[in-house]
C-alpha cells in the first residue's frame, strides 16, 4: 500500500545519513547472526534511507540490540536503544490476539457474519465473516487510501465510525471471500467487534488482556495524545521541499488498526509468549498461521514470507509517518526480530533492510 496518506503497512522507509552507532547486550561468540554484519546492515539503511534505527535480536537464548543513525535531526544523541516508537501496523496483530482469544473463550465464532455482532454496520455485513476481516479477505475499501497526509488530518481526533464511514461510501474491492487485499478497515471493525463482545474499550482489552498479564511496561494505547512518552527517536516527513518533524500526530486514526506505541523489549517479549503459547492455544495459534485461502500470504493477524535460504518467517510491519517497524521470529519462536526505523526523506533503504533480515534468519 503506498500512497501520501496514512500507512500502517508494508516496510517503506526514507531519511539521511545516520551519524552514530552503538550496541549493547551479549551473542554467542559463535553461531547466530553476525553482530558486525548487524551493524553494517543498519548503518546501510541510515545511510540510504532512515535517519534512525534501532533493532533487538534474540537467537537461541542469546539477546543483543544495536542502532544507527541519530534521534534527532541536527543532534548528535544517538537513537535510544530503549526508544519507544509508533509500531503502527503491528497493533493489528495485538488486536488479532485479542479476538482469538475471545473465539477461544466461545464469545464468538470465526466464521460468523460481521452482521450477527454488529447489525447495520456494514452494507455487506451478512456476507463479511470475522474470519474474512482478520485474514483481509472482505472486500472492505481501505479508509486511509482516501486520507491525504494533510496536518489536520494527523492532529484531530477520529472515531472508529468515521474510519468506517470512510470505507463503506466505496464499494466492496470484491466478493467477500474472493480474493485478498490489505485493508485497515477489516482492523477497524475487529476492533468494534472487541468492544461489542467484552462491553469495554478495545484499548482496555488490549490492556487487560496482553500488556499487564505480560508486563509491557513501555507500551501503551494514546487514544488522543499526540507525544511519545519516555525516550524516542524523532520521525520526519518531507513537505514542501523540507522535512518536516511529524512525531507528535493523533494515533486515532490508526485504532485498533496502528495506535500502539511499544519498545523493541516490550515487542520481543510479547512475540515469545505469542509464539511460545502463553496468549493462545495451539489450535488458536494454528487458526493465527494459516493461510487465506484466497490466495495471499497474511494468515490471521499475522503475515509470513520464506527467504532466499528457504526459511520461513512469520511476523507483521508497520508503518506511519515518520516510524516503521518489523516484527518478525520463526515459527518456534527461537529467533526473533524486532526493528524499528525513524524515517526522513522519501527513500526506501531496501537493501539494508534485506540484509538485516538475511542475516539474522539465514547467517
Amino acid at each position: 500500500m503506498r500512497h501520501p496518506g496514512i500507512r500502517f503497512t508494508a516496510l517503506a522507509v526514507a531519511g539521511i545519513a545516520g551519524l552514530s552507532l552503538a550496541m549493547v547486550g551479549t551473542a554467542a561468540a559463535s553461531g547466530g547472526p553476525d553482530r558486525q554484519a548487524i551493524i553494517r546492515a543498519l548503518d546501510l539503511m541510515t545511510t540510504t534511507g532512515a535517519a534512525g534505527a534501532q533493532v533487538r535480536i534474540a537467537a537461541d537464548g542469546q539477546e543483543f540490540t544495536a542502532r544507527s543513525g541519530v534521534a534527532r535531526l541536527g543532534s548528535p544523541r544517538g537513537v535510544p536503544v530503549n526508544g519507544r516508537f509508533r509500531i503502527a501496523s503491528v497493533t493489528k496483530t495485538f488486536t488479532a490476539t485479542v479476538l482469538l482469544q475471545l473465539a477461544g473463550e466461545g464469545r464468538l465464532a470465526l466464521d460468523d457474519t460481521v452482521s450477527r455482532y454488529l447489525p447495520g454496520l456494514l452494507p455487506d455485513g451478512d456476507r463479511i465473516t470475522v474470519r474474512m476481516l482478520l485474514q483481509h479477505s472482505s472486500g472492505l475499501y481501505n479508509y486511509s487510501d482516501d486520507l491525504t497526509g494533510d496536518p489536520a488530518e494527523l492532529q484531530r481526533h477520529w472515531d472508529p465510525q468515521d474510519l468506517v464511514a470512510i470505507a463503506t461510501a466505496h464499494p466492496l474491492n470484491f466478493p467477500p471471500g474472493t480474493a485478498s487485499k490489505y485493508s485497515n478497515t477489516d482492523y477497524i471493525v475487529v476492533g468494534l467487534l472487541v468492544e461489542h463482545l467484552t462491553g469495554r474499550s478495545w484499548a482496555t482489552a488490549v490492556r487487560n488482556r496482553i500488556i499487564r498479564p505480560l508486563g509491557l511496561h513501555d507500551t501503551s494505547l494514546p487514544g488522543d495524545r499526540t507525544t511519545i512518552p519516555g525516550p524516542h527517536a524523532h520521525g520526519y516527513t518531507p513537505r514542501d521541499g523540507a522535512l518536516v518533524d511529524v512525531t507528535a500526530m493523533n494515533p486515532s486514526v490508526g485504532w485498533a488498526a496502528g495506535e500502539i506505541i511499544s519498545t523493541t523489549a516490550d515487542l520481543d517479549t510479547f512475540t515469545a509468549a505469542l509464539f511460545g503459547g502463553r496468549l493462545l492455544t495451539p489450535a488458536q495459534l494454528t487458526n493465527m498461521t494459516t493461510l487465506s485461502p484466497a490466495g495471499s500470504a497474511y494468515g490471521l493477524g499475522l503475515s509470513t514470507n520464506v527467504l532466499s535460504c528457504g526459511v520461513r518467517v512469520w511476523g507483521h510491519t508497520g508503518d506511519v509517518p515518520g516510524y516503521d517497524t518489523l516484527l518478525a521470529t520463526t515459527r518456534d519462536g527461537r529467533i526473533r526480530l524486532q526493528l524499528s526505523l525513524t524515517t526522513a526523506a522519501r527513500q526506501t533503504p531496501l537493501q539494508g533492510y534485506r540484509q538485516l533480515v538475511d542475516e539474522v534468519f539465514c547467517g
